[in-house]
């Protein structure tokens, strides 16, 4: 018997997040852990009059390929990838893993080749999102790897994801809508704003400019849980000090104490205390990898602690995150690379972010009632 709870999500995941119509080709992607949300996904799609496709591939494939593929395979563009990334209209991706850790071993040189080489389909897809011509959502079905990561038994770890996507409430759609009302508000505050800047007790301070471009609302439909506005910098505009609060993991390799410095948008210098090959392997992946795509301010006052894992940390209320590498064309940065590594910077403890000059968070706390996290 399937926890009812998957069917909520699963019901959210077709009808708010990305809103199948009839007719429309919608792909669902997840391993085959994730089989019980992949069926109720499947159901809700045909439900809805949606053409469901699905692509369930065993975890190991992955670490089998990045370890044993050469130059010319990790380099390889499969063409019927790309001809799926044209044309389906809906996307919803389920991260869920048995092993976490499978790639440590792998050589982080490939995972850069592998990454790159992927570029064309991460620009179809970032351009066609961009423009409205394909929906998409990524969501967590809770299993016992990422419940090791956060330190939970899987019977916590499923409160924890249900709960961070309001599932536990009667109607979690009207409660999104609520959601959605309060982020819109401060993004429409901080749309038209100039020079942004965060401080943090860790030694942050670095600030950018956001001349023209434009704050996202995610308000449950790309990311679920979601929680968080965003946008992307002024490419050359980036001058400072970042050091991240949480490890930071990408493709299961975990690198902590991350610290980068910026000139003229570049980092310069980068640095951690575990992981620091794999961290400049990923800078060095191509021209764009060691500049921002994205800077945004985590407004999910449901996740209040740390998990190892990317979708939940960077919502964390009272954080703001930034990501090394591509950009999303609807925020008008467009900076263009392989990667795309989220990294979060707590604000809870001697932290604030300011906005042409005024402190819009302080200690993780918005400074106006109707923004998040007042209600």
């Amino acid at each position: 018997m399937r926890d009812p709870r998957l069917e909520k999500l699963a019901d959210v995941l077709v009808n708010y997040s990305v809103g199948v119509k009839p007719n429309q080709l919608v792909r669902i992607s997840g391993p085959p852990v994730a089989q019980p949300l992949i069926v109720a996904l499947f159901e809700k799609v045909v439900q809805a009059g949606g053409h469901p496709l699905v692509r369930m591939a065993p975890e190991e494939t992955q670490e089998i390929f990045l370890k044993n593929a050469s130059d010319a395979q990790l380099a390889y563009v499969n063409p019927v990838n790309l001809f799926e990334y044209e044309k389906i209209d809906c996307s919803i991706g389920i991260w869920a893993e048995e092993n976490t850790k499978a790639l440590s071993n792998v050589d982080p040189k490939n995972i850069g080749k592998s990454q790159a080489a992927r570029k064309p389909l991460l620009d179809t897809f970032m351009k066609r999102a961009a423009s409205g011509a394909l929906k998409w959502s990524g969501t967590q079905f809770p299993c016992q790897a990422p419940a090791q990561d956060a330190e939970m038994s899987l019977a916590e770890y499923e409160d924890f994801v249900f709960n961070a996507g309001l599932l536990n409430l009667p109607d979690p759609v009207a409660a999104w809508k609520k959601v959605s009302e309060r982020q819109q508000r401060l993004a429409d505050f901080l749309n038209g704003k100039r020079d942004y800047r965060v401080i943090a007790a860790n030694g942050t301070d670095v600030r950018m400019s956001l001349a023209g471009k434009t704050w996202i609302n995610c308000d449950g439909h790309e990311n679920f849980p979601d929680g968080e506005v965003f946008t992307g910098p002024v490419l050359d505009s980036v001058n400072g000090q970042i050091n991240f609060s949480f490890p930071a993991v990408h493709h299961g390799r975990e690198c902590d104490g991350v610290k980068l410095t910026f000139k003229n948008g570049k980092a310069v210098d980068a640095s951690a205390s575990k992981g620091q090959d794999f961290l400049y392997s990923m800078l060095d992946m191509d021209g764009g990898s060691r500049f921002l795509g994205e800077c945004a301010i985590g407004t999910n006052y449901n996740i209040t602690r740390y998990t190892k894992n990317t979708l939940f940390d960077e919502k964390i209320g009272g954080t703001c995150h930034f990501a090394l590498g591509a950009g999303y064309p609807e925020t008008g940065n467009d900076n263009q690379s392989g990667l795309h590594w989220d990294m979060v910077v707590d604000l809870r403890n001697g932290g604030h972010i300011e906005i042409d000059g005024e402190t819009i968070n302080e200690n993780g706390k918005f400074t106006r009632d109707e923004w998040p996290g007042n209600d």
